[in-house]
Order: structure tokens, then sequence, then C-alpha cells
């Protein structure tokens, strides 16, 4: 029989079941339940915690379900392998993050369980967060960003136990990274299309003041514009973006691109025709939407396999998730 000892808190918003199960999943993550552990039975759970049998029943269910326990008739539950906890940590919650996250958690193996926790380009936030999961896992995947007490805060992290995704800034050659390029991928992805991107009289790039996007690839859009003598304009505002016959957007918020499609509708103009448009990030409705919007993409479904293959190996990692232009009606 193990010492596991448990105790629910009242005032928490968490289901008590699912109190219950998170706290047995954390106590096999840390070794304090070790495989072949009797866990306490469902009698003594609900006399020290006061839950109802229900509730307990429920919650050995769920970690049965999970395959963290095993009951064996007239003798009880034992944990039967070791769970690893991986702290997951997004920037936002956008179509194209589920694309990563649900091809990281097909990847991962069943042992394995994530907690995903979002910043928000908060840095409180970022450092609050990180400061209370250290010592709780044995992997950490954070998506860093562009704020000089990143790099501090991230250092709390063993660097054997990180992996930086997303966007290569703020770390060191020996931290594991995944990420794309959105500076040279970017420029080699529209000098491929060329033919395409030439046909419109203007290539107009929409880059809004609320957006997070790396600003890196302003420059390169100037570049590739300026290289091929393409007439172009950066615009920031929502005020300067009315759309004109003729013209190509790129657009790096899906905000943008709906603001764009609108236009469309008012104006009677269809894209692909009058107007043209290259979207970043591919999400699943992208293909569908208007016959099919052109969109410049990492591979998200790779970056979430190559993310759980350092779960699974926690070898150093430094791997570019290649970028590429998917042309469809919309150009």
């Amino acid at each position: 029989m193990s010492d596991f000892k448990f105790t629910i808190d009242q005032n928490s918003n968490i289901l008590k079941f699912q109190q219950l199960v998170d706290a047995i999943m954390n106590s096999i993550s840390q070794n304090e339940l070790k495989q072949g552990d009797m866990l306490p039975s469902v009698n003594q759970i609900m006399k020290e915690c006061q839950l109802s049998r229900d509730t307990v029943f429920k919650a050995y269910a769920e970690l049965k379900k999970r395959g963290a326990v095993e009951s064996v008739p007239n003798r009880g539950y034992f944990v039967t392998k070791k769970i690893i906890k991986v702290f997951l940590f997004l920037d936002t919650f956008k179509a194209y993050k589920e694309v990563l996250y649900h091809s990281f958690l097909r990847t991962l193996p069943k042992n394995i369980s994530v907690d995903l926790h979002f910043h928000h380009y908060n840095i409180g936030v970022f450092d609050k967060i990180i400061t209370e999961s250290v010592g709780k896992y044995s992997k950490y995947i954070v998506m860093n960003f562009d704020h000089p007490k990143v790099p501090t805060i991230i250092k709390k992290i063993p660097k054997e136990q990180l992996l930086i995704i997303d966007w290569n800034i703020n770390t060191t050659t020996k931290q594991s990274v995944i990420y794309q390029n959105f500076g040279e991928a970017v420029f080699k992805c529209f000098r491929n299309n060329l033919k395409a991107i030439k046909k419109y009289e203007e290539f107009i790039f929409y880059y809004p003041s609320f957006t997070y996007h790396p600003k890196e690839v302003v420059d390169h859009f100037k570049h590739f514009c300026t290289t091929f003598k393409i007439k172009h304009k950066v615009i920031f505002e929502n005020d300067e973006f009315t759309i004109k016959p003729g013209s190509l957007y790129f657009l790096v918020s899906d905000r943008t691109l709906a603001n764009f499609l609108d236009q469309c509708a008012e104006n009677g103009y269809e894209p692909g025709n009058e107007v043209g448009v290259i979207s970043y990030n591919e999400t699943p409705m992208k293909k569908y939407v208007k016959n099919g919007i052109t969109v410049i993409s990492t591979d998200f479904e790779l970056m979430g396999q190559k993310a759980a293959e350092f779960v699974s190996n926690g070898e150093l990692m430094r791997f570019e998730v290649p970028t590429t232009l998917k042309i469809r009606p919309s150009i």
C-alpha cells in the first residue's frame, strides 16, 4: 500500500474527481507513486477526503482509461507504468495552433500527459506560469516571444528539458529549437512564385499594429519587391486598408483576411481575378474558402510531430520546419 495522501480543494473550480485524477497522475510523474504501488482503496479515499463512492470510482475509471492504473479483482488498484508529464506553453490558441497541438498529442506515447497553458504575449503571465511549473514536469515545450526578459525567465528551466518552438528568438545554441523561418524562407517562397505575383499591378502588405507576427517578414517583403522591381507598399492601420482592383494583398492576420473578404463581397470582386490575396498560416478552412485561399505557411503538423519526438528521446534538437507557398485560386 502506498502512502499517497490527497486533500480536496473545496474552493477550486476543478471538479473533485478531476482533482483526484490530477493528484495521482502528478504523484506518478514525480515518482512518488511507482509502478506496482497499490493505491488507497475506494473506501479509504471516500473516508479521508469525504468524497462520494461515484466520484472516486469515476476518477479511478479515468485513470484506467489513461493506462495509468489497473484494477485486480479482490485486491484493488495498482500503478501500471510511469507517467511523463509535459508542460506545453503556447502564445494563443488559433486554428493553426490547434493543428500543431493535435499532431503533438497524436504522436506522443500514451503514458505521457500534457498540461496546456497560454501566455498571450504577457510577460507577467509568462514569468508566473513558468516559475510555478519548474520542477513539476519532465519536459517543457515553450513558444517564445520578443521581450528582453524572456531569456532570463527561460533559464529557470533545465536546458535538457526545454524545447522552444515556432520562433527562434531569445535562444542559445545549447537549447533545443523547432522553428519556422520568417525571413529568408518568405523571400524564397515569393521568388519561386514570381510569375503569379507579377500578374498584379501592386503588391500590398498589411502588417496591422495589433499583430505579434515577427517584424523581420516586413524587411524580407520589401527586399523581395525591390529585388524584382515590383511596385509595393506596407500599410499598418485599418483606415489604409481599402482594397483596389489590380492589387495583390499579403495578410498575416486572419482578422484582416476576413476584412478583405468582406470588402470583396461588398464590391463584387472575385479573389484571383480583380484582386489577389496571400494569407499567412495554413488552417483547415482556407483550402475551401472562396474556392481556396493561397497561403504561405510552415508545416504545423510536422512541428507537432518533431516536438513529440523531442519528448520521447530528449536529445538536443535544432530543426527548421520548411515554409511553403501553396497556390490556390485566390491569386
